[in-house]
């Protein structure tokens, strides 16, 4: 994560600097050491009052928050405190959505008996499909010898179905529930 840092109004002490980037390095645990991250936080003195403004964005995150009081150190502090609860709830928010989508779809296959006529299931078998675009979903039947792919189409987030047709088109089955 990248932290950059714009003082208006004064000129910061040393301390300041290192304070105020280990309260926002702390930041990063939440979010991993993605190098997407960019922190812009803006520290500034209008007579009185100590204020902050922070921005957070990168990798479909963007998070502001803006606090300010009479000291700068309990400034960064409470906006410290902000910007980390709104990251926690932001990123258990995606973790939530990552387990909902992880479905398991039942595959039967089936064998028909000669004598009655009769299908009977063979086996059952679990599996968890991959978010995909409609691109890889295709790639990824091509190299296979399957007939059948189900995964979830990342740009609709539901899943869908691709199936090679005799001719050796691809076709799709996109249930709109």
């Amino acid at each position: 994560m990248n932290i950059d840092f714009t003082f208006k109004n004064f000129e910061p002490s040393e301390h300041l600097k290192k304070y105020a980037r280990r309260r926002f390095e702390k930041i990063t645990r939440f979010l991993g050491k993605s190098p997407a991250l960019q922190m812009q936080v803006i520290l500034s003195v209008d007579k009185f009052h100590h204020k902050a403004e922070i921005s957070l964005t990168g990798e479909g995150l963007n998070i502001n928050a803006a606090e300010s009081s009479k000291d700068m150190y309990a400034t960064i502090d409470m906006i410290s405190d902000k910007i980390s609860s709104q990251v926690r709830r932001s990123s258990e928010k995606l973790h939530s959505r990552q387990k909902s989508r992880d479905v398991n779809v039942d595959i039967y296959s089936y064998d028909i008996l000669e004598e009655d006529g009769i299908q009977v299931v063979n086996g059952k078998e679990n599996f968890a499909p991959k978010p995909l675009h409609m691109d890889e979903a295709i790639m990824q039947l091509q190299q296979s010898d399957n007939e059948v792919l189900v995964f979830i189409n990342a740009d609709l987030e539901r899943i869908n179905v691709i199936y090679r047709k005799n001719n050796g088109d691809f076709g799709i089955i996109d249930p709109i529930v």
